[in-house]
C-alpha cells in the first residue's frame, strides 16, 4: 500500500490538475493509481464541471471520488481563503474499490440489509469501510449514516459535508467521469486494508457528570433531578471570570456514549451544541437525540483546548500498543476551525507531522464531519475527523 498527497494554489484549475498530478507522480512508485480523492476550493467552481476531464488526461485512476471545498488540505499544508486543489493519490493492491453515487429519494426506507447492501454495491459480509461525501443542501446524512451503521457494524465510515457552495445546486460531488450537483457520492474500500479513526471534537469538560433524569426528545428538562437551566446556573457561579466568558458562547452538552464506565475522559463524549433555553420549565434544548439516564456533562471549547485535544488523541493513538503505522490519511475538518480557531495555517496538519511524521494526508475544509465516537457513526460540527489507512496485514 502507498498513497501520497499534495496541494496546488494555481488559480487556472487546469494548470492545478497538472501540477498536483505531477508532483504525486514524482511520489508513486506504480503508474496508476487505484484511488485518487480530490478537494476543488471554490474559486475553481465555474470549471468543477471539467475536473474529472482534467484529471483523465493527466493521469491513470481508478475510482475518482470528490468534492468542492471551502478549503483544501494536502501534502503538510492547509489552504484557506485562497484558490486550492488537493489530490491525493493510493495504490491498493488486495483492495476492492466500489464508488457510488445516491440521491436522497434513493435512500431505502427499509431497514433490511439487502437494499443498503444493493444501494452501495457492497456486502456486508466484506466489512468494507466507507468514505462519504454528502452535499449539505439536498441530502440527509445523519439518517444515510444510520442506516450504513446497521448494515455494516463493523465497518468505519468517514467523511464530510461539501462546502463552498452557498447555496443548493453550487456544491459540486465528483465521482469517476461525473459531477453531481446533489445526493452523496462515496467509496467503499473492501479487502487488505484498515481504516483507523481519529475524531477531535475540541472540548474540555466542566463540573461534574450528571444523570439526565427526565428529557423529551432533544430536550433536556433534569439533570440530577433539578431543572437542567438550575444545574447550568450552578455550575457557571463555580466557573472562574476566563470560563464564565467563554461559556456565554462556547459552551456544549457531553453526551456519554458507553455507559459501563465509572470515570468518563477523553474520547468518551458526544458533544452536542446548547441550541436553546426553554425558561418556563427551567430545559435545555441540546442538538442531539436524549435518553433518559443518559450520563451528561458540560463542555467548553477555545483554541487551547482544541489544540490539547488533537495533541492528546494523536499521542493515544500512536502509543496504544497495537499501533501500525498507516500508509496515509484523510482529514475532514471543520470549515471553523483552521485560521479562524487557532489564528495560523497548517494548524493540524503540522500537529499530524509532529506525532506520525510525514504521513500523505489530504483533505478539505466541511460544512459538518463524519465520524464515529466508539462503535456508532455521528455527524459532526467544530471537529477534525480523520481516517488513518494500513494494510490489515501490517
Amino acid at each position: 500500500m502507498q498513497w501520497a498527497s499534495t496541494v496546488s494554489t494555481e488559480p487556472l484549475l487546469e494548470r492545478a490538475v497538472a501540477q498536483a498530478t505531477a508532483a504525486l507522480r514524482s511520489q508513486l512508485s506504480a503508474s496508476q493509481a487505484d484511488l485518487m480523492v480530490a478537494f476543488a476550493s471554490h474559486h475553481h467552481a465555474a470549471q468543477f464541471d471539467r475536473l474529472p476531464e482534467f484529471v483523465k488526461a493527466e493521469a491513470a485512476v481508478g475510482v475518482l471520488v470528490g468534492a468542492s471545498a471551502g478549503g483544501v488540505i494536502g501534502g503538510g499544508r492547509e489552504i484557506e481563503q485562497h484558490p486550492g486543489l488537493s489530490l491525493t493519490a493510493a495504490v491498493l493492491p488486495n483492495v476492492e474499490l466500489t464508488g457510488f453515487h445516491v440521491e436522497a429519494h434513493g435512500v431505502p426506507e427499509d431497514e433490511a440489509p439487502a437494499a443498503w447492501q444493493a444501494l452501495t454495491g457492497v456486502s456486508a459480509a466484506r466489512a468494507p469501510h466507507f468514505v462519504l461525501l454528502p452535499d449539505p443542501f439536498s441530502f440527509d446524512a445523519e439518517a444515510f449514516i444510520k442506516g450504513l451503521d446497521r448494515t455494516y457494524p463493523d465497518s468505519r465510515k468517514i467523511g464530510g459535508l461539501a462546502s463552498g457552495g452557498q447555496q443548493p445546486g453550487t456544491n459540486a460531488l465528483f465521482l469517476d467521469g461525473t459531477v453531481y450537483r446533489s445526493g452523496l457520492v462515496g467509496v467503499a474500500l473492501a479487502g487488505d486494508v484498515q481504516v483507523d479513526t481519529i475524531v477531535a471534537q475540541g472540548c474540555r469538560p466542566v463540573g461534574q457528570p450528571m444523570f439526565a433524569t427526565k428529557c423529551q426528545r432533544n430536550i433536556l428538562c433534569e439533570l440530577d433531578g433539578e431543572p437542567a437551566v438550575k444545574a447550568l446556573h450552578d455550575l457557571y457561579e463555580q466557573l472562574d471570570a476566563s470560563d464564565q466568558a467563554l461559556a456565554q458562547h462556547s459552551l456544549f452538552v457531553g453526551i456519554v456514549m458507553k455507559r459501563d464506565r465509572q470515570e468518563y475522559g477523553q474520547g468518551d463524549f458526544l458533544i452536542r451544541n446548547v441550541i436553546g433555553i426553554e425558561p418556563q420549565r427551567g430545559a435545555l434544548a441540546v442538538g442531539a437525540l436524549l435518553e433518559e439516564n443518559s450520563v451528561i456533562q458540560f463542555h467548553l471549547r477555545d483554541s487551547k483546548t482544541s489544540a490539547e485535544d488533537l495533541d492528546q488523541l494523536l499521542g493515544r493513538y500512536r502509543d496504544d500498543a497495537a499501533y501500525a503505522p498507516p500508509h496515509g490519511a484523510l482529514l475532514f475538518s471543520c470549515l471553523g476551525r483552521g485560521i479562524h480557531l487557532y489564528g495560523r495555517p497548517d494548524h493540524d496538519t503540522d500537529a499530524v507531522r509532529r506525532y506520525l511524521g510525514d504521513l500523505p494526508l489530504g483533505g478539505f475544509f466541511c460544512n459538518g464531519e463524519i465520524g464515529p465516537v466508539h462503535d456508532t457513526t455521528f455527524l459532526h460540527g467544530y471537529t477534525s475527523a480523520f481516517g488513518l489507512f494500513r494494510s490489515r496485514k501490517g
